[in-house]
């Protein structure tokens, strides 16, 4: 493609389209840790693309995989048809995921996904005779992605405010976990907050046990600007949801794959729930794929009518795409071998000392951080928030590395393969532009 091209015809998704086009960023290839531009500069990738390319870019392996299966079969039907590649991937992922969530509804991305579980919670309340249960339980600050479910059940304010007539009814939120008086600065997982869970209760007591029918929750709020869960918040929400038939969602879309460590957060911090959603990771980010992982009990609910009955009436063409899952099937394989998803655990420590240098720079309010992921909050200018969040961005992607700004939180989630050399200059870099921007 010509870079040179009119900026004007492409609506940019999440982005200030006229301050952008005034002055564009625009990237060209990648390799490694390192997008390089159209003007011909590395820039270190301190976000993996956008939380997604947790095996680095350019991976060989994924670029083959897809090319070939391209070349072989470019497309096939789900739809009362069927080719190998997602019974095979299927079975790959079922021997990470936690519990018994062995069931692979695959998607085409994080938003599709948290639809799709929201359905899938819904319907299997009704296919045990619990049709009353109809009420979804989400989050402030949670962010689902962007289809009116996701946004429905998300606390994302700038989200939904315009939407606010069109939204799912019947949804509540549970407050968010965030609190700087108490956690400001902690490592790993606040010790403050686990109560916050407790107002579930309180949910129930008001509308009814049997007129719930999920709770779900990010293990860790990652667009709201990473917000880590307090210590034993994750168990006791497991706790109150089993106790009442109510069933439990973790969106894991930026947290599976390795990024907190383990292959998904469930695991990493002990909860099995009944429903995961994922995506981004799935494929490295090469190619649109997403999925929802179920737990057997539940699949197993939706199959007792007739043989010949759909038991779910759900999904998207593109569900279980031959060249999507040649590339899933491909970085999965170099997960496993390269051991990624303990690279999280293994560099979390250096992480940490590195971030926590930031600490006592101008305007830094807080950092949190766990595995391989951080958010740096900054104190909002005068000029209204969000302004000095992206001034930071801005100077960092000037000096050769990107960041992602979340109002005033500056949002970090390298790739997997991320050295301390790297770790440090990205950091350093960091610390500079917060400087500056002071």
């Amino acid at each position: 493609m010509d870079h040179r091209a009119s900026p004007d015809h492409f609506w940019m998704p999440f982005t200030a389209n006229r301050q952008f086009k005034a002055g564009p960023r625009l990237l060209e290839s990648a390799e490694g840790m390192y997008y390089t531009t159209t003007d011909g500069r590395r820039v270190l990738d301190g976000t993996a693309g956008l939380w997604c390319c947790n095996a680095g870019h350019g991976r060989r392996e994924i670029t083959e995989a897809v090319s070939k299966q391209v070349a072989k079969m470019d497309f096939a039907p789900t739809f009362q048809m069927g080719h190998p590649l997602p019974f095979e991937l299927a079975e790959r992922l079922s021997e990470i995921t936690p519990g018994n969530l062995n069931r692979v509804f695959f998607t085409n991305s994080g938003s599709e996904s948290v639809d799709t579980a929201l359905k899938i919670a819904l319907a299997y309340q009704r296919a045990i005779g619990q049709g009353t249960r109809t009420r979804l339980i989400g989050r402030e600050l949670g962010y689902h992605g962007v289809g009116f479910g996701g946004i429905s059940v998300g606390g994302m304010v700038n989200n939904r405010k315009a939407f606010g007539n069109s939204l799912l009814p019947g949804v509540d939120h549970l407050p968010h976990t965030l609190d700087l008086s108490r956690n400001a600065f902690a490592r790993g997982l606040p010790e403050h907050g686990v109560e916050k869970a407790d107002e579930l209760e309180r949910l129930v007591a008001l509308h009814g046990a049997e007129n719930i029918a999920a709770v779900i929750v990010e293990p860790m709020s990652g667009s709201a600007g990473v917000v880590v869960p307090p210590q034993g918040y994750l168990q006791r929400l497991r706790e109150i949801t089993r106790k009442h038939g109510i069933l439990l969602i973790f969106d894991e879309v930026i947290t599976g794959f390795g990024r907190v460590g383990e292959a998904f957060a469930a695991q990493r911090w002990g909860v099995t729930p009944d429903i995961i959603t994922c995506a981004k990771g799935l494929t490295n980010g090469a190619i649109p794929m997403g999925a929802v992982f179920v737990d057997e009990a539940l699949f197993e609910a939706f199959m007792t009518g007739p043989e010949s009955a759909i038991e779910f009436f759900h999904g998207y063409t593109y569900s279980g795409h031959p060249v999507a899952c040649a590339a899933a099937l491909a970085a999965q394989a170099i997960y496993r071998r390269d051991g990624l998803f303990q690279k999280a655990i293994e560099l979390e420590g250096y992480w940490q000392d590195a971030l926590w240098r930031l600490q006592g720079l101008p305007n830094v309010i807080d950092i949190r951080s766990v595995g391989l992921v951080a958010g740096v909050q900054l104190a909002p200018s005068e000029a209204g928030v969000g302004k000095r969040g992206y001034e930071v961005f801005r100077h960092c992607f000037e000096q050769g590395a990107l960041i992602r700004a979340s109002g005033d939180t500056l949002a970090l989630s390298p790739a997997l393969i991320i050295d301390r050399t790297e770790i440090d200059t990205l950091i350093d870099r960091l610390g500079e532009a917060i400087g500056a921007a002071a």
